[in-house]
């Protein structure tokens, strides 16, 4: 199996469907377990001046969330049609 990159845009829009998906209810501002988990890897891309990283090399929990990210957008597009 080839190496999968994900770009930096495509990271920013998972990290915003899941800040949609489950706002922060406290005033602390919490982000929620599948946006935490990526933007550790988002912060990283921007600190090494990457536009792409390899999703393999990414912590499970990153892996996940980017996962169930690209369902929920798959079954909105097919719904869309």
């Amino acid at each position: 199996m080839g190496r999968m990159d994900i770009t930096l845009t495509e990271l920013e829009d998972a990290i915003n469907f899941w800040r949609a998906r489950k706002p922060s209810t406290s005033e602390a501002c919490v982000l929620c377990v599948e946006a935490a988990a990526l933007a550790e890897p988002y912060a990283a891309m921007i600190m090494n001046h990457q536009s792409a990283r390899d999703e393999a090399a990414m912590p499970e929990a990153a892996r996940a969330a980017l996962s169930a990210w690209r369902q929920a957008r798959q079954a909105i597009a097919q719904v869309k049609g």
